[in-house]
């Protein structure tokens, strides 16, 4: 038997209306912090200036752009894509969060696959030059009306009516209602193409207090963000504070030494991190001179979080730990281990189901549920769950079952307690750093070079990354590539996390007797070369 979604009730809130009430319950209480690496820099908001702020972008968003329409958000984690985030939700438009570190043909098929009519972009990320990538990219994206700069995001404000309340007075006046799609979040997709999830504004602000019931947040708590905005868990980590009148300090790049230095400074009580991260601020030379006794809780995810480093962040910070399990369709959240679980469940489990959130074991093929202890695929229902995939109703079908199922292509078993454990994946999916690669967009860029044959894309274990991704290539010629010249090719295509860490040239790819590739056996020759 599954696990049904527990007693705690679903609420009828918008991502805008957490806002309001969190203004109107702690309009003094510090919302948000710009967690800049000059001290003096970091701004403060209030709650009640946060709304403020926020009612003045819907103001001039509604000036603009008809209700449901999409707005992409091209940035790093900046204040001003929050602000963003809450004024697009009060204005009843989609916000599309799309990471900065895609390219050109990414960037493409995201904008004009949404639908986007308008985009809000940083000038620059890490040397690529994103104002001009967009002017490039607009005679092929024909609903796109209008880019802008965050460098001009005060005179963007600044268009909103005097009386912002006349454009958007309150939800209802924009037609928001909970049931509405809040955000359209992409996820790579097993064909190459990213696919858009649709995020309701019920199932992001459930999802996340769901969340942060289990991780223990409290009003007043101070919690370093250092999930990214344009991953769906940036957001939803966001609306957790929100509904608890928390502090959100909001790091603008994962950097070890500026978030020792925040929480030091800030008197931080929660942050997060994958295990990379984690990793990263235990190992920096500052780790031993901060004073991180602020410290309450830290949760981790994105990969599986190995026991050692589980008890090496709860000894080295005075912390509890928490893994939280989820995945972009569910609105980032679905299981997650509670704080004063054992060592070894935090360290070889994904936890329990969240309350409001069914599970159960399947069998990939029938959908008919296991055996508990056995292995299956794991199903998902509840407020979280996606909508489906905006403008592909047949992938949408394949991911989904009768009575509201969510096919996570994640192999678990479940014990008698409800605790999950992952196995492997039905996807060809690999988790690096917290990132989510999939083989067959990578394979299909790499067979665009005039000397790749064939190549095949697998992740291998990493005891820094969790898995990393490693492309195996036949050659098409006698000259067979360089692989510096094959990662630079990549390079220029795709977002730099998805370039594999290694490249191998073979002769030959392991087949079955019909031809078909055994990624399953190239994967096990190179773990064993290894």
């Amino acid at each position: 038997m599954g696990v049904a979604a527990g007693a705690e009730p679903v609420l009828d809130t918008t991502v805008g209306s957490i806002l309001r009430e969190a203004a109107q319950r702690s309009p003094r209480t510090t919302a948000l912090v710009a967690g800049t690496p000059d001290p003096g820099a970091r701004r403060r908001w209030s709650y009640a200036e946060l709304l403020a702020d926020a009612e003045a972008a819907a103001g001039a968003l509604a000036a603009r752009f008809a209700p449901a329409e999409r707005i992409a958000v091209v940035a790093t984690s900046i204040p001003e894509s929050l602000i963003l985030s809450y004024g697009a939700a009060l204005a009843g438009l989609v916000l599309v969060p799309v990471n900065p570190a895609l390219r050109a043909g990414e960037l493409r098929h995201v904008l004009g696959q949404s639908g986007a009519v308008g985009a809000f972009i940083v000038p620059e990320y890490r040397g690529h030059d994103l104002t001009a990538t967009l002017a490039t990219l607009r005679p092929e994206l024909p609903a796109l009306r209008e880019v802008v700069g965050f460098d001009d995001w005060d005179a963007f404000c600044a268009t909103a009516p005097d009386d912002t309340r006349d454009v958007v007075p309150d939800d209802t006046a924009r037609h928001v209602a909970p049931e509405d799609v809040a955000q359209l979040v992409y996820t790579s997709g097993t064909t190459g193409a990213p696919k858009g999830a649709l995020l309701t504004h019920r199932g992001m602000t459930n999802a996340a207090r769901f969340g942060a019931m289990r991780f223990g947040m409290r009003p007043g708590d101070i919690y370093i963000q250092t999930m990214p905005l344009f991953h769906v868990g940036g957001q939803v980590v966001s609306f957790q504070l929100c509904q608890l009148s928390a502090t959100e300090v909001l790091v603008p790049a994962f950097e070890p030494g500026l978030v020792l230095e925040l929480i030091e400074s800030e008197a931080a009580t929660l942050t997060c991190g994958v295990p990379t991260m984690l990793l990263a601020l235990v190992g920096h030379p500052d780790f031993a001179r901060r004073d991180l006794t602020s410290l309450r809780a830290v949760s981790g995810g994105g990969a599986v979080v190995p026991a050692e480093l589980v008890t090496q962040i709860e000894d080295a910070l005075g912390v509890q730990f928490a893994v939280v399990f989820g995945q972009t369709e569910a609105s980032g959240f679905i299981s997650q281990t509670h704080l004063d679980d054992s060592p070894q469940d935090k360290g070889a489990t994904l936890g329990t189901a969240l309350p409001g959130v069914g599970t159960r074991v399947v069998d990939p093929d029938t959908g008919v549920e296991v055996a508990r202890g056995e292995v299956g695929e794991l199903e998902v229902r509840g407020p979280n769950v996606m909508s489906g995939y905006h403008g592909l109703p047949e992938e949408t079908e394949a991911a989904t079952r009768p009575g509201g199922w969510l096919r996570t292509g994640d192999l678990v078993t479940m014990d008698d307690r409800g605790y999950l454990r992952m196995t492997g994946r039905l996807k060809e999916m690999i988790v690096s750093g917290g990132e989510n690669i999939f083989p067959v967009e990578i394979e299909n860029a790499l067979l665009e070079h005039p000397l790749v044959a064939q190549a095949v894309v697998v992740g291998v274990p990493d005891q820094r990354w969790g898995e990393s991704a490693v492309a195996v290539v036949v050659a098409a010629a006698e000259r067979s590539p360089d692989p510096d010249e094959l990662e630079a090719f990549l390079r220029e295509r795709l977002a730099a996390f998805k370039v594999p860490r290694r490249f191998v040239l073979v002769d030959d790819l392991p087949r079955t007797a019909s031809g078909k590739i055994q990624k399953h056996m190239v994967r096990d020759q190179l773990v064993a070369r290894r």
